[in-house]
């Protein structure tokens, strides 16, 4: 978005209008486009609106009821960090006892916002002029919230024991596209806005930091010290993110999981606890009667080796995170499965096995196996009645498939 219409949007006629409009409908955007040109309203101005309105849809997600009262950017809805994610990150820094925390790379303001909610002063600086005019428009009339633009570099951060820092470096490429028109993502630390350099100096500074990452953050960069916690929401891993002073709970890899409904459920934490990796399953003799999948945030920081202690069991090989053992784990992080039936990956053996067990359809989970999961399907000939849920994994550097049955488990409101 250029400040031109930024300006405009803010506005109190374009905003008034922008507020007006009904929640948004792919089917019926034209109409209304159509609708508010015939009333006299300009071109330009209609579009900008209409892409706010469906940004609004997209964004709900992210910001909660809180994007009613917000201007958007594509970009800025794709990197912002979810609302229930944002509290959590704020309560962090309200029960270190810090007051004042720098919002640095703030992007829209939804952590900002999270953080003033928190009872805390934030100083949200923004490095771009436009993003920092939304998210002085996003936080206006928000208590205890100041928004400026200005670089990293060109601040006094000091190092006041009740101040803190938060930092959301830009994971986007100005300038690049993928095949969807989307600003191109970069995994690179050196790529990042602030750079991964710079994130540690304001660290170093500040002392009470945190710093959300992509869930690909690497193991051997956590610094001496932080916590590294990743975070998943609805099974997906959605960030890392490094703690550091006051701030850390739990030094070393940290995982947190949401399981239950979007608007409540319950949070879990996962500790190493000096359990160390996973021991790993020798060969198909290994595998138990129970295999157990882990959420992927305790996947990514590496935590099988705690499913593995408390499933007295194996790992099927290193890094997948199947988990096989002699008796069900009753954790909200990992789902147990009932191991039926082991087989070697044979089309020919599979084939058979497939016939005699009267099996027409397969629900297929792998990981670390480079096989077509619908070039599976079509070889073994499905012909039969009943549905097979199946785990493809290497044991013992063998490709295995194993038929599991899932075992439904409780889930918190």
């Amino acid at each position: 978005m250029d400040p031109e219409t930024a300006a405009t949007l803010s506005a109190p006629g374009a905003w008034d209008l922008l507020q007006s409009l009904p929640e948004y409908d792919e089917g019926a955007a034209l109409a209304v486009g159509t609708r508010l040109r015939a009333a006299g309203h300009d071109p330009a101005l209609v579009a900008a609106v209409l892409t706010q309105s469906r940004l609004r849809l997209r964004g709900r997600v992210k910001f909660g009821d809180r994007v009613e009262r917000m201007l958007l950017t594509q970009d800025g809805v794709e990197q912002a960090t979810r609302w229930q994610l944002a509290a959590r990150h704020a309560a962090r820094f309200a029960e270190a006892g810090l007051e004042t925390v720098w919002d640095l790379g703030c992007g829209l303001g939804g952590d900002a916002l999270a953080l003033a909610a928190a009872g805390l002063r934030v100083e949200a600086v923004d490095a771009d002029p436009t993003t920092a005019a939304l998210a002085a428009h996003n936080l206006d009339g928000v208590a205890g919230a100041r928004v400026r633009r200005a670089l990293i570099e060109e601040l006094d951060l000091g190092h006041d024991p009740g101040v803190g820092a938060w930092l959301d470096p830009a994971r986007r490429l100005p300038g690049r596209t993928d095949a969807r028109g989307r600003t191109a993502r970069t995994f690179s630390l050196d790529q990042l806005s602030p750079t991964w350099d710079q994130v540690q100096r304001v660290a170093a500074t500040v002392q009470h930091a945190g710093a959300k990452l992509a869930p690909s953050f690497p193991h051997h960069e956590i610094p001496g010290g932080a916590e590294a916690q990743w975070a998943s929401f609805g099974g997906e891993a959605l960030e890392c993110v490094l703690w550091w002073g006051d701030l850390v709970r739990h030094a070393g890899r940290t995982a947190q999981v949401h399981v239950g409904t979007t608007e409540g459920g319950q949070w879990h934490e996962v500790t190493d606890d000096g359990c160390g990796p996973a021991p790993v399953a020798s060969g198909p003799d290994d595998i138990g009667e129970w295999l157990h999948e882990p959420d992927r945030a305790v996947l990514q920081a590496g935590l099988i080796g705690v499913l593995a202690r408390l499933a007295s069991g194996t790992e099927t090989a290193p890094g997948v995170g199947y988990v096989t053992g002699p008796a069900p784990v009753d954790v909200p992080w990992a789902r147990p499965f009932r191991v039926r039936s082991v087989h070697s990956l044979s089309t020919k053996a599979l084939r058979r096995w497939a016939h005699e067990e009267d099996i027409g359809a397969l629900t297929i989970k792998k990981r670390s196996m480079p096989i077509d999961p619908d070039r599976l399907r079509h070889d073994l000939r499905l012909r039969g009645t009943r549905e097979a849920v199946v785990v493809l994994t290497p044991v013992a550097r063998q490709p295995m498939l194993l038929e599991v049955s899932p075992v439904a488990q409780r889930q918190p409101r």
